[in-house]
């Protein structure tokens, strides 16, 4: 069952002190204390948004050390508005209430738009790994949207950044013990449930407007980047797909730390995206 929709406004607690930008907001959703986002404003009003979804396997990661060293300052220099979420971790929360943090998060900064200075109608939803496959869920199971109350036009596209487990079902039946371990904490033994948090099996209408998928060179991301591609264009959902060059863990773990990086390859990929979803 999904959680109760959280819609308490945030509030503006503290000013963090951060490597990329000493002017980062520290902003609330939620009573829980990883209910809270960090925000970097643009420099001018009526900019767009990126938010972005850390990732850590669904048990762990945190907004201050997993959002890539890059990402700030480089949307910044673009004109962009930058987020990234902080969101409830297994096993004190399920997946579901995850994706529900990330629709609500959503949800409480578009209420906060004007104040905070961004453009509601141009928010691109971005995450890696873990985050990655949360908006996909919510980018393909527009209940979360729902219960936020939100429209699948909240955003106008999604970046998965090396996801797995958009078919949880098929992502267990290649994983290693440790990995095994991992996706059976977080989406465990009923198939149903692991159908339910399965992005690709959810790809029927309605989607978010459009979804950008970026995976590295590992069998298990390419082949659910793949099948997560085929069936968001079989609902006639606008998707592209790139794969990037990196094998294995190490890049996974450079696909996250290096976008935003004008020398990594998949940085124009991105950039190209969002500008031409925020001309729209």
């Amino acid at each position: 069952m999904l959680p109760p929709t959280l819609l308490l406004p945030p509030l503006i607690v503290a000013r963090a002190q951060t490597a990329a930008d000493p002017a980062a907001e520290q902003l609330r959703y939620g009573d829980d204390p990883l209910q809270a986002i960090d925000y970097w404003r643009a420099e001018k009003p009526g900019a767009p948004l990126v938010v972005f979804v850390h990732g850590g396997g669904w048990k762990r990661g945190d907004k201050s050390n997993a959002t890539g060293r890059a990402k700030i300052a480089h949307y910044h220099a673009l004109g962009y508005a930058f987020a990234s979420i902080n969101y409830r971790l297994v096993p004190e929360a399920t997946v579901e209430e995850q994706a529900q943090d990330v629709a609500d998060a959503l949800a409480a900064l578009r209420r906060q738009a004007g104040a905070l200075g961004f453009d509601p109608r141009r928010i691109v939803l971005m995450g890696h790994s873990a985050g990655a496959h949360l908006v996909a869920l919510v980018g393909t199971d527009m209940r979360y949207f729902e219960r936020a109350g939100l429209k699948p036009d909240a955003v106008r596209g999604i970046v998965p950044l090396d996801g797995a487990a958009y078919d949880v079902a098929q992502q267990m039946t290649q994983a290693g013990p440790l990995m095994t371990r991992t996706y059976a904490q977080a989406f465990g033994t009923d198939p149903a449930r692991q159908r339910a948090l399965s992005p690709t099996l959810n790809a029927a209408k309605p989607n978010a407007p459009g979804f950008l998928i970026l995976h590295v060179d590992r069998a298990d991301g390419k082949e659910q980047a793949e099948a997560l591609a085929a069936a968001l264009r079989k609902a006639g959902t606008p998707t592209e797909i790139a794969a990037l060059e990196g094998k294995g863990l190490r890049g996974h773990m450079q696909i996250n730390r290096s976008m935003g990086d004008p020398d990594y390859p998949g940085t124009p990929i991105v950039d190209r995206y969002l500008a031409r979803l925020f001309a729209q």
